[in-house]
């Protein structure tokens, strides 16, 4: 303990004399200075030895513990003279595996760390007495965790992003209880309130209220039953007591007792914020073991390993994905003329490659044609403009959550006609006269609300000035697709049938986002029909969806993946495959790494949205899979045009200097970019390289060979308007007896999920991180 006081004042001692630098001391300052760094100089060390060193650095920061190449490494202590410190495991100066951080203020964390971020299990200690003990992801609290309140509450749940979030179970010290849904740290869904007199609520909540329906049961059974709001006016209910028993002798039991008195008590404790984080936290780490000049100072390193120096500058130029969806300009290019020369310092890493190279294109080309004055389809885009300018443009009452149910009655659909001159209703127009028929328009307001697309960003997306750009047909069903120029939605042409299916489930599915917010289905937005006026009197239905690649990264593979074989590779040749190109399960050579939290979540998900699709009889759909790989070259403005990777003219063994890949990790998945991330978009994740075996067996999933990339997915489930109907029937049955039945994509919705989440959780599986040193 002692040994530990003189090394705390010595250094303190030394962060004194650097600071009287500032007030005109420099020449004594400066002698201090010299005579430390002449301590600091040991023998020379072969580069990726680790041995063991105490030392007091420039600043007044004190580390003990092993060492390699510069960096912490290893086992060590590190003490900052702001009275944090760390003790635990290090990997090349980032805290990495077990370890505890403390603050000055008493505070403390205990457990795992990756690529300097609380990551993994632990536990948490306040300084006012509260605890956390559970999973985190990125400093955040982030899966399973327990968290006992200062004041004695504790809630006990699922955490997204530092608040509660999912399921959880809220105990407050009186003896009340919560246990239900909750969003972004609030009550809200559905979920049961307990009291310790014996009074239940069970229903809807909203922002930490009873909002929409639900019952209060006092013990002697009497009910209340209605629409629960906190606004008198909105309130609608029955009150039935228990056989002859009355509350109070009144029946006429005001609900608005529960607001302004039984839920007064009830109050959620506020989570408390962290200002600094061990991620914020820097190095200042001796330069070198090596003789050199005392009149250079070292520089400082923060704790994930970068130069501040040299690297904020470059990486200041780069957006991060939040804000890279503001911007259209290729403003994080990478000079390297411009370089600077610490750069040279730094040790780069490598990616293992094996076998041919990944050919990742340089550059995409935008999909599809414009439709511009003379294309076939230039009317129908001009009517389609008109209409959903019309439909979203016109007056209405704001949406509300709660729709009745006649808001999803499929005859819930009206017609306008559109005239060239005009009418009451509608503008004039330079296209043909047409009538424009919307279904169910209160859902898909609602839905449109729920799913936070904003009606004027919508509508200057589809009815602006820029025109749609057509796609041909993606499948078998003939459909064509329709973007907006700013990518943002995609509208799909779908046939009568699929309409009616849509209707048909439209409440189920409304119910279904509407409870899960991390949903891997298709968002639609809006159902749509334009009848032409003419001879032929021609209808086309399309729905508006949107569009999973919008994004300011270049998508270099796709795949549509369901997990059969049968037909499910693609008849391009490869001179013809290019990054546009969607190919299927016998093209996939990849195996998709998630980290923990984000693999687990994947699997509820996936495992909820197949329940519902297969509930519905609904069977065909596919996981449409985006990849930008991280260090492709030259191929987006999130990337360095430094990076190593496998290229197309096979230089995979040319060794250039690059960005590390965790100096990249830091970069994208830093916490100020991480509202921009969620399940299936802008994901980080790892990918394994496979291969199949050559024998006359179909390998639907090939062999790993350890060969790892660094990608951001984006995933969803597509095509879900397909039911089991008599042609896929028919289809199964005659497939069946040319082909093996499992190998067809037409079989019954259980089946069909059965073997898809059977593949799927092939496909996908947990990253587990190992260390080496």
């Amino acid at each position: 303990m002692k040994a530990w006081e003189a090394t705390v004042r010595k250094t303190q001692a030394v962060a004194k004399k650097r600071a009287n630098t500032i007030f005109g001391t420099y020449a004594a300052a400066s002698n201090v200075e010299e005579e430390i760094v002449a301590d600091y100089q040991d023998e020379e060390h072969p580069s990726g030895e680790v041995y063991h060193v105490e030392r007091f650095l420039p600043n007044g920061d004190y580390y003990a513990g092993y060492w390699a190449d510069n960096f912490p490494h290893g086992t060590g202590k590190y003490w900052w003279t702001d009275g944090c410190m760390y003790v635990g495991d290090w990997f090349r100066g980032k805290t990495m595996g077990k370890g505890v951080f403390s603050w000055p203020s008493g505070a403390m964390y205990e457990g795992d760390f990756k690529s300097g971020f609380i990551d993994g299990e632990g536990t948490y200690s306040s300084s006012n007495g509260a605890t956390y003990k559970g999973s985190w992801m990125m400093n955040f609290k982030h899966g399973r965790g327990v968290k006992e309140y200062a004041n004695g509450d504790c809630y006990d749940g699922e955490w997204c992003r530092g608040l509660q979030e999912g399921q959880g179970k809220y105990q407050w010290k009186n003896g009340n209880y919560y246990v239900g849904e909750w969003k972004n740290g609030t009550i809200c869904g559905k979920g049961k309130l307990g009291w310790t007199n014996g009074n239940v609520y069970k229903g809807y909540w909203e922002d930490g209220l009873p909002k929409g329906n639900g019952s209060f049961k006092w013990p002697d059974e009497s009910l209340y039953i209605g629409y629960w709001s906190k606004d008198p006016k909105d309130q609608n209910g029955t009150y039935y007591p228990a056989g002859s028993t009355l509350i109070d002798g009144n029946l006429e039991w005001d609900p608005q007792n529960v607001y302004n008195v039984d839920l007064k008590d009830c109050k959620v404790c506020t989570n408390e914020k962290v200002t600094i984080l061990p991620s914020n936290k820097k190095l200042a780490v001796w330069g070198s073991s090596k003789a050199v000049d005392s009149s250079i100072r070292p520089r400082r390193m923060s704790v994930d390993e970068r130069l501040d120096a040299c690297t904020d500058r470059y990486f200041s130029r780069i957006p991060t994905p939040e804000a890279a969806r503001h911007s259209t300009s290729s403003a994080g290019t990478y000079d390297r003329d411009g370089m600077d020369d610490s750069f040279v310092g730094l040790q780069m890493e490598d990616i293992s490659t094996r076998g041919s190279p990944i050919r990742i294109p340089e550059e995409v080309k935008q999909q599809g044609e414009t439709i511009s004055k003379g294309h076939k389809n230039y009317e129908l885009m001009l009517n389609l403009q008109l209409g959903i300018r019309h439909s979203v443009g016109k007056p209405c009452p704001p949406p509300s959550l709660d729709l009745k149910p006649s808001a999803f009655d499929p005859k819930e659909k009206y017609w306008i006609r559109f005239p060239p001159e005009g009418s009451k209703n509608t503008p004039p127009h330079q296209s043909c006269e047409f009538r424009w028929k919307d279904y169910c328009p209160k859902v898909f307001r609602t839905l449109r609300m729920l799913f936070k697309v904003d009606p004027a960003d919508y509508m200057l997306s589809i009815c602006g000035n820029d025109a749609l750009r057509e796609l041909c047909s993606a499948g078998k069903s003939g459909s064509f697709f329709y973007l907006t120029n700013d990518d943002r939605y995609m509208i799909k042409t779908v046939k009568k049938a699929e309409v009616k299916v849509l209707l048909r489930m439209l409440n189920t599915y409304y119910n279904h986002v509407r409870a899960f917010e991390n949903t891997l289905v298709t968002k639609y937005f809006g159902l749509h029909c334009v009848r032409l006026n003419g001879p032929a009197q021609k209808k086309v239905r399309f729905v508006i969806m949107g569009n999973l690649f919008c994004t300011n990264y270049m998508i270099h593979k796709r795949y549509d993946l369901k997990g059969s074989t049968f037909g499910r590779i693609t008849d391009k040749p490869e001179s013809e495959i290019d990054a546009n190109t969607t190919l299927k399960d016998l093209d996939l050579n990849f195996i998709f790494r998630l980290q923990k939290n984000w693999f687990q979540e994947f699997r509820r998900q996936v495992d909820r949205d197949c329940e519902f699709l297969e509930q519905e009889g609904i069977m065909d759909y596919s996981l449409l899979v985006g990849l930008h790989f991280r260090d492709a070259s030259n191929c987006c403005e999130h990337t360095s045009s430094g990076c190593l990777t496998p290229t197309d003219n096979g230089g995979g063994d040319e060794s250039v200097p690059h960005l590390s890949k965790a100096d990249m990790d830091q970069l994208l998945l830093y916490p100020a970019g991480w509202s921009s991330i969620r399940l299936g978009v802008n994901m980080p994740a790892k990918v394994e390289r496979t291969e199949r075996k050559n024998d006359d067996e179909i390998q639907l999933v090939g062999e790993p060979t350890g060969e790892y990339y660094d990608v951001i997915m984006f995933f969803a489930i597509i095509d879900i308007l397909q039911d089991y109907d008599i042609t896929k029937k028919l289809e199964h049955a005659y497939k069946s007896i040319q082909y093996d039945p499992n190998s067809i994509s037409a079989v019954d919705p259980k089946q069909y999920s059965r073997r898809f989440r059977d593949y799927i959780f092939k496909v996908f599986v947990e990253d587990i991180c190992r260390i080496s040193r």
